[in-house]
């Protein structure tokens, strides 16, 4: 049955994954260690970063890093792209890992074998008339950046940041008209590790020194603008932030005010900056709150000119989930959520990871974000992390995925209808991968099975799920047909 939305007829549709949490091949043809693959897996690994003796050691006989095996896409990419192309993906989001390219982070002159090996994926891409869009850094920054430079409140990685991206425009420019600069920049206010390099031995638990990492991450993306405008004026970069529609928990004007704040502070922030090209109106009473003011931030004028001159040409978010705000004390009932977690809505269900599920929320997002910005959207992260079960016959069932993916793509259609202007839609982790806030198999987001365990233990084939042919059926009515009703399967 047809439904009513309208989605434009160059929508992208496709899916979206990360180098850090598929490709594996950690240290395969010159690539350097990153950030990501000395993380250790299990849902205690934020907590065992952010203990004072961490200092970015890989103990194999301590711990788990499933990184360093992803479901070794470096070895499998035409399988997994194939797949993808046979579902209809217009386009594919991917990362590059910043230290396949630059194996220290800091060196003059790139890997040749990690630019051949992404050279090959795009041909792969385009061979099928899909559209690559690539995220220049998601949560993998070199690892020597972090244990030798102190992560990106050095201003150094500026320069770092901009020569790896002149390189990668200069190699790719010409194929690939997409780019996104830094995954879910604002998350560092949770979790500085992931976006920023920054642990409590270097300075993570300084939101200072957070909000330096993060004022330099703004003048890198500048430079990335302008170094791809300078390129091919066609190519179109974008910001990318972690969005959780979040709603007070009550009328009290207390809970009202401190929404408000949430929102500017977490949601809007680093936005606000990237794509108006200044800081906001409230950055005085945001660095208050933290026990300093602007003086205190190695910010130049010359920084602030560079911030105006080249904002993003787009929006990009990720949208998992919804968060309430209460700070009157009449309810402790917490929920966990994509790198964050927030009051409990009692309005809402939550995933087997208690993650809130609101796709009226990604409307509601879609809406703000396009009334504040009046920039096009692309929506490259939503999806449901869930416990997938083979069933005797080798198939999986996941009707709920399927009901999950349904509702956000019913809302991204209803924001459409409101004025909001959606370039795309890409759900997370269209194939399994290693989930980034628990390191588990066993989270799986794909619409396609990877045999292989919390363990590291498996064949690493591929097996199609439920959800793959319906987003098949999605993707090829673009949008007009989202039930799963007489579905072969």
């Amino acid at each position: 049955m047809e439904n009513n939305l309208e989605f434009p007829e160059n929508f992208l549709w496709g899916g979206a994954t990360a180098a850090n949490q598929l490709e594996g091949g950690f240290d395969c043809d010159g690539r350097g260690l990153s950030i990501a693959d000395a993380l250790p897996s299990g849902k205690k690994r934020f907590e065992i970063v952010q203990t004072p003796d961490f200092e970015w050691k890989i103990d194999e006989n301590k711990y788990q890093y499933p990184n360093h095996l992803g479901i070794d896409y470096y070895h499998h990419y035409k399988e997994d792209i194939g797949l993808f192309a046979e579902m209809g993906f217009k386009t594919y989001r991917f990362s590059i890992s910043w230290s396949r390219i630059y194996p220290r982070g800091d060196e003059q002159e790139p890997n040749q074998a990690g630019l051949d090996f992404y050279e090959k994926i795009i041909d792969e891409c385009l061979k099928y008339k899909i559209e690559p869009v690539i995220t220049l850094s998601h949560y993998e920054m070199p690892l020597i950046l972090a244990k030798e430079y102190g992560g990106w409140k050095n201003r150094q990685l500026i320069e770092f940041f901009a020569r790896y991206t002149k390189t990668v425009i200069e190699s790719f420019g010409n194929k690939v008209h997409y780019f996104l600069t830094f995954n879910e920049i604002n998350s560092a206010s949770q979790h500085p590790i992931m976006g920023q390099g920054l642990i409590p031995s270097n300075g993570g638990n300084d939101k200072k020194n957070v909000f330096q990492a993060w004022h330099n991450q703004f003048v890198a993306s500048s430079k990335a603008v302008k170094i791809a405008h300078d390129f091919n004026p066609n190519i179109k970069v974008g910001c990318m932030l972690l969005y959780a529609t979040s709603y007070a928990y009550n009328s009290d004007p207390k809970n009202q005010i401190a929404n408000l704040q949430n929102n500017q502070d977490f949601n809007y922030f680093c936005g606000d900056v990237q794509i108006r090209g200044q800081y906001p109106a409230y950055t005085k009473r945001l660095f208050a709150k933290y026990g300093f003011t602007k003086a205190d931030l190695d910010i130049t004028k010359e920084d602030l000119q560079e911030l105006k001159a080249y904002p993003v040409d787009f929006i990009s978010i990720s949208y998992y989930m919804s968060t309430a705000i209460e700070t009157t004390g009449i309810t402790n009932e917490q929920v966990a959520g994509n790198l964050m977690g927030g009051v409990k809505n009692p309005f809402l269900e939550v995933s087997d990871w208690d993650w809130q599920i609101d796709p009226t929320g990604l409307r509601i997002a879609l809406d703000e974000l396009y009334d504040r910005y009046q920039k096009p959207i692309f929506v490259v992260e939503n999806g449901l992390g869930a416990k997938d079960k083979v069933e005797a016959n080798g198939k999986i069932y996941d009707d709920y995925r399927i009901n999950y993916l349904k509702a956000h793509i019913e809302a991204i259609g209803e924001a459409i209808v409101d004025g909001a202007k959606v370039m795309g839609y890409t759900p997370w982790g269209c194939i399994d991968l290693v989930s980034a806030s628990t390191g588990e198999m066993s989270k799986r987001y794909g619409m396609i099975y990877v045999d292989l365990d919390d363990n590291g233990q498996g064949t690493l084939s591929r097996k199609k799920k439920k959800s793959f042919e319906w987003y098949k059926q999605v993707i090829s009515t673009n949008g007009r047909v989202l039930t799963s009703d007489n579905l072969k399967y």
